[in-house]
């Protein structure tokens, strides 16, 4: 399934040629073509060089069954090629066109009620529905048969932002399916399932159905099951789009937008398939942390595409879909764009070029807003254009692996949080999110690696929590551990086996003998408010009950103990050689605190000493990026004498930052 074709693999690289791609989605569709030609000339302005066109054209190339007008399309292209700008071409398959779905109601999706989701919006099309892949597979052969060739065509773009489910009839079939190529007989399915409880046994695969809406809670393996059937159902999708356009441009890369940290595809599979691997990304400027937010995603994209990445979509203002949604300060565009060069994107685009008029996405903002070509928007648009010209050469290309892996797993994510878990208010996302800031605030980088993947180059492995864990993964961690290395794991990590069977003893006893586990007697979550004191500091949401040592060994090492309550004087933080057990999550110092130290023991630290909290140092080849992401100006002591790039002068020994300030230090 989704195997992978015959192809040379080709990158960003391919495309970038020493500058960073600059631009994003343009929808000129929506505007007479009159204002074609301003737009091309405020892009040229503003250093555009790449736009994405046609990720929601359907209707308008085919407005009727079979029709093709290709016509505007034709004039569009040739007129932004003749103005020296790039095309990132998308198959308009997203949004179907409306007599799509009335002709062929089959193709519209489901919900767990039942309930049809129609046209009239975005992503209204059935994964699985066999007219739908007919009919997306036909626009895409003549879109790539038209275009493929094309001068001004850099990239192909693959449908957007992949993110439906569909509880419907057909996709019963497909799952079904799904589930004889994964079990082979319905024995194995019942096992895998555990359906002995609550009398669920299947005596035919046509009883099989998705997780529809059940009178009281479904079954969480069949869940899991259908989370993993409907990442594979998009990525076939994808794979058959992709196949199309490569057949026709065999040399151009291809790419589809993920969401940051969105819960419905195993990206680590789908980077597998992708030539370019890109992201949308949206962090709230109203947010504190919204800095480290975007670093968690910049940091988990390099390390998917295992290099440079392309940032699809960000916003150059406003967004429409927060209760509030406030602008970007005067500052912050270029400080959170230049932030995702520092950490690996070779391509910093928006959505979108020219603000809407009308839609549902007309607070949106874009490069060019309501404002015009006078708005401080665009002209912030235009300095950052101007000064990713003057950095793109020394900068694309270049990939700096870090020292420090956080393991990120889908899987684990998906079972952790099915709805009989002892604790709501632990989300996996929560839990990744405090260690990676950890982190972050500790001024370290780092990637992120699935716990199947060779972890002998890192220093450090965090867990945050992985609940579920192959036997393969487990045997990966305690070789990496033996082999030299230093692991740091959370709370709820390896106590379900991937058919989310809780191992025996609650957590896998490979990992207790690993940490000096004897007992995990109880799991204790904490409400709303609640604390754990513990020697050093307090815990939040989740404590455990476990014994430390065995009859063997006196090499396990209680650095923290409960204080009071239940669980008092019970093990806290527990150490074993180089593995380290925290059982429960420390508040966010306490937490920094400890994991600075475990990375200093092994070896690792900062780029720059002594930064303050609010500022950023990452190095991207021979470039140290300085990036202040708080509204107050700073002095930061950098040892040595360097250019900046950005303010054409020279550093040595201290640079001063004001807010929201960045600096590019070359040798």
């Amino acid at each position: 399934m989704c195997a992978t074709s015959s192809h040379r693999r080709v990158g960003l690289a391919d495309v970038v040629r020493g500058r960073v791609l600059f631009g994003g989605d343009y929808n000129p569709e929506q505007w007479p073509e009159e204002v074609w030609h301003e737009d091309v000339r405020l892009m040229r302005e503003a250093g555009v060089n790449s736009v994405t066109l046609g990720v929601f054209s359907w209707a308008k190339i085919e407005p009727r069954p079979g029709a093709r007008e290709f016509g505007w399309l034709d004039r569009l292209m040739d007129l932004v090629h003749e103005n020296g700008i790039g095309v990132v071409l998308a198959t308009p398959t997203s949004s179907p066109p409306s007599w799509l779905g009335r002709l062929h109601p089959d193709t519209l999706p489901r919900d767990a009620d039942g309930r049809t989701e129609w046209w009239g919006g975005r992503q209204h099309f059935s994964h699985s529905s066999a007219t739908y892949r007919r009919h997306a597979a036909a626009i895409t052969e003549d879109l790539a048969a038209r275009y493929g060739s094309h001068p001004a065509l850099t990239m192909w773009h693959i449908n957007n932002e992949y993110c439906t489910y569909d509880w419907g009839d057909e996709a019963a079939g497909t799952f079904r399916r799904w589930l004889r190529d994964r079990y082979g007989t319905l024995d194995a399915l019942n096992t895998a399932w555990g359906t002995a409880f609550w009398s669920q046994g299947y005596g035919d695969w046509e009883e099989v159905l998705p997780p529809r809406r059940a009178h009281y809670l479904n079954n969480p393996t069949q869940v899991l099951d259908f989370k993993r059937y409907t990442s594979d159902m998009l990525l076939e999708c994808y794979v058959a789009e992709r196949d199309i356009v490569r057949r026709h441009s065999p040399d151009l890369p291809v790419t589809t937008n993920f969401m940051p940290m969105w819960a419905g595809q195993d990206a680590w599979r789908w980077a597998g398939e992708e030539d370019v691997v890109s992201v949308d990304l949206y962090p709230d400027p109203r947010d504190p942390f919204g800095a480290q937010e975007g670093a968690l995603v910049q940091d988990m994209t390099r390390s998917q595409a295992r290099g440079p990445w392309m940032l699809m979509e960000q916003a150059a203002g406003s967004v429409n879909w927060r209760g509030v949604n406030h602008p970007k300060p005067r500052g912050l565009n270029r400080l959170w764009s230049l932030q995702a060069v520092a950490r690996g994107a070779d391509a910093v685009c928006y959505f979108q070029w020219r603000q809407s008029r009308q839609g549902a996405e007309k607070f949106h903002s874009g490069m060019l807003g309501h404002a015009g070509e006078q708005g401080r928007t665009y002209q912030e648009v235009r300095q950052l254009g101007a000064e990713l010209r003057r950095i793109g050469p020394q900068v694309t290309g270049q990939h700096n692996p870090s020292q420090v892996a956080i393991l990120h797993e889908w899987h684990a994510w998906w079972a952790g949080e099915q709805d009989g878990r002892l604790s709501r208010e632990v989300g996996y996302q929560q839990v990744v999110r405090a260690w990676h800031r950890a982190l972050w605030e500790a001024h370290i980088t780092t990637d992120f690696a699935h716990p199947e993947h060779d972890l002998s180059a890192y220093r450090l492995v965090v867990v945050p929590q992985l609940y579920l864990l192959t036997d393969t993964a487990i045997d990966n961690l305690v070789a990496y551990v033996r082999g030299g290395g230093t692991l740091v794991c959370g709370f709820l990590t390896g106590i379900a086996d991937e058919d989310d069977r809780v191992r025996p003893g609650g957590m896998d006893g490979r990992l207790r003998e690993l940490f000096g586990i004897r007992t995990l007697h109880e799991w204790w979550p904490l409400g709303p408010g609640e604390y754990a004191e513990c020697d050093g500091f307090r815990g939040t949401l989740w404590s455990e009950e476990i014994d430390a040592g065995t009859e063997e060994t006196e090499d396990v090492v209680a650095l923290s103990r409960y204080k009071g309550g239940e669980l008092d004087g019970l093990p806290a933080v527990l150490r074993r050689g180089r593995a380290w057990y925290v059982s429960t999550l420390p508040e966010p110092a306490a937490l920094r605190e400890l994991l600075e130290g475990v990375a200093a023991g092994a070896g690792v630290r900062p780029v720059l000493d002594g930064l303050p909290t609010q500022v950023e140092a990452v190095r991207r080849g021979d470039l140290l990026f300085v990036l202040n992401h708080g509204r107050e100006p700073v002095t930061v002591e950098v040892p040595g004498e360097y250019r900046d790039l950005l303010g054409e002068r020279r550093v040595t020994d201290t640079l001063a930052l004001g807010r929201y300030g960045v600096a590019v230090l070359s040798p």
